[in-house]
Formats: structure tokens, C-alpha cells, sequence
């Protein structure tokens, strides 16, 4: 039924577009740029319309015009170029049909197995066909499952006329994996009632609730004397951010939290005994909990630096998303179109809040609604993510259907 969608795929995925978080260019690598161009080369061989590149903010754009004189919303489609901070170079996916449920020997040079006894998630795709990375980089499945479903859910209907549906926008950006893609998304421009990422995981996903985020970046002074001479005069920066870490609630990490439960997550501690930083992101699903959350981190700085005559603890806070689901409640269309597109095709809608946030947490308090849906994805950012075909046929069949759901609306 989508003759190009798997050599599309494997063709997108062999091209390295990694972000970098280092990086203050838009988009933050060249190798995203270069994918954009050929995208909308790829966009203008299968016949969509107004197809745009945005120099300000790397987005790729276009129109699958109405076929219908009907008044009915426009829908939004958007996925991500980029890939994680995992290698990307040399990507050499594997097929596996008629997965047996077995282990897979991804690199016999390296030993590198993928194994169910590791990802019991694998046992879901009995019969189907797997692809898989050679073991030594990322497949790019997130999020290039998503633009490969969405460029062939339009192909489709541009080849099938006779199927009434409205106008359908479709968007293409960088960076989304280093939190900064849909900073400068021009809502706007799109012209979208609602619109959908397709950047989700297993068949069935369909999430409308991130987590709230902020970072929290810790700058400690301390003051290094000798060590022989240092009664009363030390003050050792590394040892006041262990001191922090400490401090802050033992249970509240990821490593020991699910569903809703927010989290402190120390990515890093780096310094000498003169000055040491450390790096924190902080998430929850509630407002509420999510500010008392920034505030623990301010009052344990507060509690350290009491102890000096000086300042030694600085915390920078910044705001990175909100829960998309504070302005998704409101206009609820999105969700049940998705709802009932999915249920007709016999899948289960897998409703649930997304432990993390997707370019439609940010475009979502822009004023357009954007829930996310699956991609078919699994183990994503490493050397074990794998994705099945018939995964990726099921995502271009729900975005088929809710094009013709709306039409309904």
C-alpha cells in the first residue's frame, strides 16, 4: 500500500543529521540544512504544494491542498530531522523478517546482541519484520519513522483524489533532540487548526501530557588553600555540590520514579576544590509540584550559602516547556479525532503522559494544539533501537485516517 515508505526509511536514516547542543547555528549542523533540501526536493516528486524552507528557524514546510469545498479544520503533521547525541555516522541498518523472538546478533565482530531477556518489548513484534542498527550507532527512527510516515500518508492521498479530505500542512524541523527545534516555529505561518508530532514510540501512543521542564545550572566558589594549613580556611566546591546533591529529595530521580512523579536529574558535576558546576534538568507533570520543585533547588542553595560570609552557591534557572496539556483540554478535537481515527482501524489508543516533552509541548503553548502520535519506534537514542515495518505502515494508516476523520468533523 506504501510502496516507498521502507526505501524512503532506510534512505533517511543512512544520512547523518545529529544535532549539537554546542553548536549556535539554525539549524545546529549543516548535515540538517543539506537533509532539508532534499526533503523538499522529495516533496515536490510526489506532487504537495507551497513547499518552503524557513532560513530563520530550519523548518520545512507544505500543503496537501483540500479535496473537498467542504468547511472542515486543517491538520498539522510535523516530525523532527534530527538525531540524539549517540553516534549517527555509518548508519547500516539490518533486516530481520519474520522476527522469531529470539536474541539478534546485531555485530558478530563486537559481540553486540539485542535480546529480549534485555528488552522484552522485542516479544511484541513476533512474525514481524525488524530493522535493527549493526550494533555501533543509533537506527534514527526518532524521529525519521515519523516524516517517512507522514510523507507517505500524503503520497497516498495524492494518489487517491477521490478521497475527500481538507487541507493538510505538513512541517519537517531541526533540532527537537536538543531541546531547541520549535523555539522559532512559526505557528503563524502553518496555519493549522491543530496539529500532530509523530515522534512517539510503540503502536497505539497517543499522548497530550509532557512534563513541565526546566534546567538548573549551579555555580559553587570554594577557596583553596594549602592542604596542610587548611583548618578553618577551606572552603572545597566539589564536596558543597556533593553536599547538594545530597540535600535534595533521595527518591525524586528518575531512576526511581514512573507516570506522573516528577524528578531531579544531575546530569553532571564537574571542577576542582576552587569552583566546581553542576548541571540539573527538573521535570513534572504539575504546575504545582514543578514550581516547588525550582524552589527546593533555590532554598538548598539558600541553606549552604548561610553558612558563609559570602555567596558560594549560584543557581541559574531556566524554563525549557510546559505541559502541553494545559492548553490541549482546552480544544480537545485533536485527541478525539486521533481517538476515533485509531479505533477504527482496530488499534487501542495507549493514552498516557509523555515522561519527557516533544516539539508539541512548545508549539502546543504557541496556540496550536499538538498532541503526539506514535511512530513505532522502540529503544530509541542507541545502539539497540530497532523499529518494525509493519509498526511504520500502522502510523501512516492512523495519519491516513484522522486526514479523513476530520473531513468528518
Amino acid at each position: 500500500m506504501y510502496t516507498n515508505l521502507v526505501d524512503r526509511f532506510i534512505k533517511y536514516v543512512k544520512i547523518n543529521t545529529r544535532s549539537d547542543e554546542s553548536s549556535t547555528t539554525i539549524p545546529s549542523t549543516a548535515s540538517q540544512a543539506e537533509f532539508a533540501k532534499l526533503l523538499m526536493k522529495d516533496l515536490e516528486e510526489i506532487g504537495l504544494s507551497e513547499i518552503e524552507y524557513n532560513e530563520d528557524n530550519g523548518f520545512v514546510t507544505a500543503t496537501l491542498p483540500a479535496t473537498t469545498d467542504k468547511s472542515v479544520p486543517t491538520v498539522g503533521f510535523i516530525a523532527h530531522m534530527d538525531t540524539a547525541d549517540f553516534n549517527a555516522e555509518n548508519v547500516a541498518p539490518q533486516f530481520h523478517e519474520n522476527y522469531d523472538g529470539s536474541e539478534i546478533l546485531l555485530n558478530e565482530e563486537q559481540s553486540i546482541v539485542l535480546s529480549p531477556d534485555d528488552f522484552p518489548n522485542m516479544k511484541n513484534y513476533i512474525g514481524q519484520t525488524l530493522i535493527t542498527t549493526d550494533g555501533t550507532t543509533l537506527l534514527g527512527s526518532d524521529d525519521k519513522s515519523g516524516i517517512v510516515e507522514i510523507i507517505s500518508a500524503v503520497e497516498y492521498l495524492l494518489a487517491h483524489p477521490e478521497i475527500e479530505h481538507g487541507k493538510v500542512r505538513v512541517a519537517f524541523g531541526p533540532d527537537e533532540e536538543i531541546g531547541i527545534g520549535a523555539d522559532r516555529f512559526d505557528v503563524e505561518h502553518f496555519q493549522a487548526d491543530f496539529a500532530y508530532t509523530v515522534d512517539g514510540g510503540p503502536v497505539g501512543e497517543l499522548e497530550y501530557e509532557s512534563f513541565n521542564a526546566a534546567s538548573a545550572n549551579i555555580k559553587i566558589q570554594g577557596k583553596n588553600v594549602h592542604p596542610g594549613t587548611a583548618k578553618d580556611k577551606m572552603v572545597n566546591a566539589l564536596k558543597l555540590a556533593v553536599e547538594f546533591d545530597t540535600m535534595l529529595p533521595e527518591d525524586e530521580v528518575p531512576e526511581k520514579t514512573s507516570d506522573r512523579e516528577g524528578f531531579y536529574h544531575l546530569l553532571g558535576i564537574e571542577g576542582t576544590v576552587e569552583e566546581a558546576a553542576m548541571g540539573y534538568i527538573i521535570r513534572d507533570h504539575s504546575r504545582e509540584a514543578f514550581e516547588a520543585k525550582k524552589e527546593t533547588i533555590l532554598e538548598t542553595a539558600r541553606k549552604i550559602n548561610e553558612r558563609f560570609d559570602q555567596e558560594r552557591v549560584n543557581v541559574t534557572l531556566k524554563d525549557q516547556y510546559y505541559n502541553m496539556r494545559e492548553i490541549i483540554e482546552k480544544d480537545m478535537r485533536s485527541v478525539e479525532i486521533a481517538d476515533k481515527a485509531m479505533r477504527s482501524l482496530n488499534i487501542e489508543p495507549d493514552v498516557k503522559p509523555i515522561r519527557g516533552g516533544t516539539d508539541g509541548s512548545k508549539i502546543s503553548f504557541m496556540g496550536l494544539p499538538t498532541p503526539n502520535l506514535f511512530a513505532g519506534g522502540e529503544n530509541f537514542h542507541g545502539r539497540y533501537e530497532f523499529v518494525a515495518v509493519e509498526s511504520m505502515e500502522k502510523a501512516t494508516d492512523v495519519i491516513v485516517e484522522i486526514i479523513k476523520t476530520a473531513n468528518q468533523s
